[in-house]
């Protein structure tokens, strides 16, 4: 607890530092502003359960310029969040103005409490350095209160009453080369240069860098020759097999990994449909697509089952990535979800369950929308859980429907030695990545049209008129269920 007092600079005292130290403060500053942007963003979509990013992507993206620190903030004071605000509110100086900046307070009070010794310069900064002796003894009392002699002590005790999942090996770091603006040869040398770099055995252009190798300010990364994607996630556009010149549907595409990825698989040639209802996600989704330089990419701003399949400007279309919202449950440790609020009361909510199922429901919709596209020849189906309700359960339910359109299931990566949970016949077909083995969990199912003139030559047997009335019918039934699902998950 004994720390040195931060020193305050006032903003009219800034002008008269010394270069370097002003450029210091001015960083720290611009920074905390950053970080409380990003945190924002992080605890809204928390809140809602519908986040806009995962809190790294939302570091790392483009608009965030100091990356390194704004990203330990981010984590800091995610990590110290449920004291920060017990000690805000015991001592009662979260108000007026400054509580419509509450995420800005709780970077700052995490500063002035636990942060690095330093000067802190700016209004919101000089307020609770005002108030940081009401703050050190809220501190205080809680810490007696709880019993613990220090932070540290209240810390583990909160990590050690935690379902967050061990890990103890370090996870690679994955980076994806763009076949649109590089070979790999070219990556290989270019990152030889300051690493030792190996290439995967499963997915081709796929490089694997020793843990903790921080490549966001790289070259490579930042002009887009180099994507920085984990295997799994990886494996799903080489799943769908595109070929160059076909065109393709991106169900659900933002941040657009997976979407410029099936694009350098297709050489750039052809067209790819990258769908995304999220505004904000919409932009992420524009910047990598030309980030990646991926031309054949059109974004649309709507929801994919809007997307009527009889529609004469998807009768073309001969693939499908269908990769839908989820509860990203197997890429907590990435995706950092174990600090978030709504982590460690989740697994014990009854909600959880709820949200669940209501994911589940508009999964299996959304997959069967993609079975009703007339041309369409390969369909995946991925997630980035490790829930047997979103994954197994999902295709299973859904394997009559795709059945009656000619589709039946097919063996993706026959090499990859985990497969679905035998709860059907047929989840042999079906890929799993592990938690703990692959430090990250996804599952992957890939249909397969037998013959993709069997749906017209059963349609053809009926009446024509009766048909297409009946498939209205269906679109709008399936419309208005869509929307109402997604009323729910958001």
């Amino acid at each position: 607890m004994a720390q040195k007092k931060p020193k305050l600079i006032p903003n009219s005292a800034a002008k008269n530092l010394k270069p370097e130290v002003k450029r210091i403060d001015r960083s720290a500053y611009f920074a905390r502003r950053e970080a409380a942007k990003v945190l924002r963003n992080v605890l809204q979509g928390d809140a809602r359960r519908r986040a806009v990013g995962s809190i790294k992507s939302l570091v790392y993206s483009p608009s965030i310029r100091n990356k390194k620190a704004t990203y330990a903030l981010v984590c800091q004071t995610l990590k110290h969040l449920p004291i920060i605000k017990d000690v805000l509110e015991a001592a009662n100086v979260l108000s007026g103005k400054w509580k419509r900046q509450g995420e800005l307070i709780y970077i700052i009070t995490y500063d002035i409490l636990f942060g690095q010794e330093g000067s802190l310069i700016g209004d919101a900064e000089k307020f609770l350095l005002l108030k940081k002796d009401a703050l050190q003894s809220a501190l205080a009392q809680i810490l007696k209160r709880k019993g613990m002699k220090d932070v540290k002590d209240l810390m583990a005790s909160a990590i050690s009453s935690s379902s967050f999942p061990a890990s103890d090996v370090p996870k690679p770091r994955y980076v994806r080369v763009n076949a649109l603006k590089m070979d790999v040869e070219s990556a290989l040398l270019e990152l030889r240069k300051q690493y030792e770099v190996l290439q995967d055995d499963t997915v081709h252009g796929l490089l694997i860098l020793p843990p903790g190798a921080d490549l966001h300010n790289h070259p490579l990364v930042k002009n887009g020759s180099v994507f920085m994607q984990g295997k799994a996630s990886s494996m799903v556009a080489v799943a769908v097999g595109p070929k160059p010149g076909w065109e393709v549907i991106d169900a659900c595409a933002a941040p657009g990994n997976k979407t410029v990825h099936l694009a350098a698989l297709m050489k750039g040639k052809g067209k790819i449909i990258a769908c995304e209802l999220n505004k904000e996600r919409v932009q992420r989704l524009e910047d990598n697509v030309k980030l990646a330089g991926a031309t054949n990419v059109k974004v649309m701003h709507d929801d994919f089952l809007n997307l009527n399949p009889e529609d004469p400007s998807y009768s073309k279309v001969r693939a499908i990535l269908l990769d839908p919202s989820c509860s990203g449950s197997g890429t907590v440790v990435d995706r950092l979800d174990h600090l978030l609020p709504s982590y460690g009361a989740g697994n014990a909510d009854p909600s959880n369950t709820s949200r669940l199922r209501k994911l589940a429901a508009f999964q299996k919709k959304a997959l069967e929308h993609a079975l009703c596209f007339p041309a369409v020849e390969r369909i995946v189906y991925s997630t980035c859980s490790i829930h047997q309700i979103e994954n197994e359960d999902v295709v299973n339910s859904a394997l009559p429907f795709a059945s009656t359109h000619g589709f039946q299931l097919a063996t993706t990566f026959p090499q990859w030695p985990r497969r679905g949970l035998p709860t059907f016949d047929g989840s042999q077909h079906l890929l799993r990545t592990d938690l703990v083995e692959d430090k990250e969990g996804f599952f992957i199912a890939l249909f397969v049209r037998k013959n993709k003139h069997q749906l017209g030559t059963v349609q053809k047997s009926t009446d024509k008129k009766f048909t297409r009335k009946k498939k209205r019918v269906n679109y709008l039934i399936a419309k208005m269920l869509g929307k109402w699902l997604y009323t729910q998950l958001t």
